[in-house]
């Protein structure tokens, strides 16, 4: 009946029609431009032929649909909201006139029916899933929300609180969640889904279900009064706007428009939503966020290219069982990769395994594992005390103390036990790759793999290529990362390397600010709120003021241009009064633990008298917009120097690295996308403002250069 690129419409026995969704050499389905025109040409075919009597909706892929293509969202984010309303309400015609058709439909969900495709079965007058499948609206995880006329739909087949509730989530569901929420009508096991679609089908054609009262409801308002469905949205409402992230307004946004929408019909509530969505379409959030899913796209396909020239990888090993040692060790065994982890101490060893086990006995208490699971990962790590089947080894991780003398003496000793080809990397924060290297002969299998701490949680790797680091080399140490869970960055040998380069940049602003008088817990106030995890100065006491103050004169010193030699600073003041923060209960803050044994952070008074040592002029008032342009703005140019010095390739993988290493604000988007949404000529007009703070605040000659040209790291502005 009808062919498609993406679609194809097929006659089956007793008047029945199967519209499957099949990409031509495509692994997915997608719901793009292309899919949205070609179901308006089969649904009119379908609609004009006489001797239909009912749609079956399937997919021959082995997922249902997984959504609309993001690879579209950048042009139609650059339409006005008008125009962009209008693009949507377009799209939904198809919708319904497939869901107007004078006959029953039933979708038959295989896999993934995600975001536009779950959008796609609400149109049906009925939904049979497989025991395999999940579905859901995950939207809001690019800062949008349905536009498909998915929160009218929701709102009508499983009711408002439950559609704000799985809207607000973004969480994928499985069939038995979906058939308690009502949004789906029956499940099976995978092998009888087409059987039972079928069968649904045919009761509906023949009058057994009433079909049409359930297309109809959709196209009125919610089947509740005014007081009724007042009640359910001031209940529902501000739990999950609570629970949703800062800075993200989609699920606000969407939860007020659906609310109106609730007692609107089809027409007015799909309105309503595409006026919304083109206002949520056009916020910092949403863009940062989209922005966000390309950049973990290349790095996905970067992953790829690497996988094709690094060595095969069978059996790791971590020198160090302290804590990055034995979390090392810990993440290799849990995703597979066995790992041999010596030590020159018994009690570090009994340590790194016990810890292991730790972590291992919350996987099974959380589900997450079973015990024999968890028993055979630990059963992987082979504690040791010397290089016994070290030979064996294809990878070594290097975790001993930050100290060069003792990383060339372990170093060379290690490579005269493993095996000329094997690769071995040093996680460090702080040393230079070239300068520990000088002590290997096979320098070119030496790469750096710095883990951020703690290990089994933070996402980040940089992988650090020397100047005779070979790519077989770094792309072994992607492979490694990448076969652990992690995200790695591959970056210049440098001093910080990236994020901790950039970090420093941030903790020097806070540090001139201290001694401009600001008031450091008015500082950590103004950054959470802006969206930073916690402040600079918490940072520091969580981290401890003396390994801090060390970081920050160890980097600094790499780019003295720009971050001179301070003569004294808050954490030097704070470390020399042996207040380190968390690790001894006294830093900018005290800590005491609570009843459940947690620390608590509380007011330490006495910090500002320490404080007024630094301060000639004393405490005096900033705006919070003065504290964010001074913390920020050395951010942004710092990672301009870095992008242009090469220390990353790209400037999605240095958001990226930012974000995942030490909890840059996602709704910004990194530090170069957020430079984009601020406009390089502003960034510009603020460095120029700023100038007489120092060199950290001017904005690089190439910033300049793009501005001038009304160009960003992403494009065209």
């Amino acid at each position: 009946m009808y062919q498609g690129e993406t679609i194809r419409v097929s006659q089956l026995d007793e008047g029945f029609v199967e519209l499957c969704f099949d990409r031509r050499n495509a692994a997915i389905n997608k719901f793009d431009k292309l899919t949205v025109n070609e179901l308006r040409e089969a649904v009119k075919i379908i609609a004009g032929a006489p001797t239909v009597n009912g749609v079956l909706v399937s997919s021959a892929k082995e997922v249902f649909i997984v959504g609309a293509d993001i690879n579209e969202f950048g042009a139609m984010f650059k339409m006005s909201p008008a125009d962009l309303a209008k693009d949507v309400m377009r799209s939904n015609e198809v919708f319904n006139a497939f869901e107007d058709l004078q006959v029953p439909s039933v979708a038959a969900i295989n896999g993934l029916a995600l975001g536009g495709g779950m959008e796609m079965t609400l149109t049906c007058a009925l939904r049979v899933m497989s025991t395999a499948a999940q579905v859901g609206l995950p939207e809001v995880m690019l800062g949008l929300f349905p536009g498909f006329g998915g929160t009218a739909r929701m709102s009508r087949v499983a009711g408002p609180a439950a559609a704000v509730a799985w809207i607000a989530s973004g969480k994928p569901h499985k069939a038995a969640a979906a058939l308690e929420t009502r949004v789906i009508d029956e499940i099976c096991a995978p092998e009888a889904l087409r059987e039972t679609a079928l069968a649904c089908l045919r009761k509906a054609a023949n009058g057994e279900i009433d079909w049409f009262a359930r297309q109809d409801c959709k196209r009125k308002p919610v089947a509740l009064s005014a007081d009724q469905l007042r009640a359910v949205f001031e209940k529902v409402v501000p739990s999950v706007v609570a629970n949703s992230a800062r800075h993200q307004p989609a699920v606000l946004i969407a939860a007020e428009m659906m609310e109106r929408a609730a007692s609107e019909d089809r027409t007015g509530a799909l309105r309503l939503e595409a006026n919304a969505f083109a206002q949520v379409a056009k916020t910092q959030a949403a863009s940062s966020l989209v922005q966000t899913f390309h950049n973990e796209q290349a790095l996905k396909k970067l992953f790829r290219q690497h996988a094709r020239s690094a060595r095969p990888l069978r059996q790791g090993a971590v020198l160090g069982a302290g804590i990055m040692g034995g979390g090392i060790a810990y993440t290799s065994a849990l995703h597979g990769t066995p790992v041999l982890m010596k030590d020159i101490s018994t009690k570090q060893l009994d340590l790194g395994v016990s810890e292991a086990a730790k972590l291992l006995a919350r996987q099974v208490k959380g589900g997450r594992v079973t015990q024999d699971r968890a028993n055979q990962v630990l059963g992987s790590i082979n504690a040791q005390l010397d290089y016994s089947d070290f030979d064996q080894v294809d990878l070594v991780v290097e975790a001993v103390v930050e100290n060069l003398q003792v990383k060339h003496a372990v170093l060379s000793e290690l490579e005269d036990v493993v095996r000329d080809d094997a690769i071995i990397a040093s996680n460090t924060s702080s040393l230079r790759i070239d300068d520990i290297g000088k002590a290997l002969k096979r320098s070119e299998n030496f790469v750096g793999m710095h883990f951020f701490n703690p290990v089994p949680v933070m996402a980040l790797v940089e992988v650090i290529k020397g100047s005779k680091t070979s790519d077989v080399a770094v792309s072994t140490a992607v492979g490694y990362a990448v076969a652990m869970g992690k995200t790695p960055i591959v970056v210049k040998d440098c001093p910080g390397f990236l994020v901790n380069r950039i970090l420093t940049a941030y903790i020097r602003a806070f540090l001139q600010l201290v001694a401009d008088g600001a008031d450091f817990a008015q500082i950590d106030r103004v950054m959470e709120a802006f969206g930073w995890p916690m402040g600079p100065a918490y940072l520091e006491d969580v981290i401890g003021l003396d390994t801090g103050s060390h970081v920050n004169d160890v980097i600094s010193a790499g780019y003295a241009d720009r971050m001179p030699a301070l003569q004294d600073d808050a954490l030097r003041l704070m470390a020399r009064n042996k207040r380190y923060g968390q690790k001894n209960g006294i830093g900018f803050y005290r800590y005491e633990n609570d009843l459940n044994g947690r620390l608590k952070k509380l007011p330490a008074v006495d910090s500002y008298d320490l404080l007024t040592s630094l301060q000639p002029a004393g405490l005096r008032a900033f705006t919070d917009q003065e504290i964010i342009d001074r913390m920020m703005l050395p951010v942004l140019v710092e990672s301009a120097h870095a992008l242009e010095d090469g220390v990353v390739g790209t400037p999605g993988e240095l958001d990226m690295a930012l974000q995942l290493g030490i909890g840059f604000p996602k709704y910004l988007g990194g530090p170069l996308k957020f430079a984009d949404w601020l406009g390089l000529d502003q960034v510009v007009r603020l460095s120029e403002k700023h100038a007489h703070l120092g060199p950290q605040y001017l904005a690089t000659a190439a910033m300049r250069d793009r501005a001038a040209k009304g160009l960003g790291y992403y494009g065209r502005q």
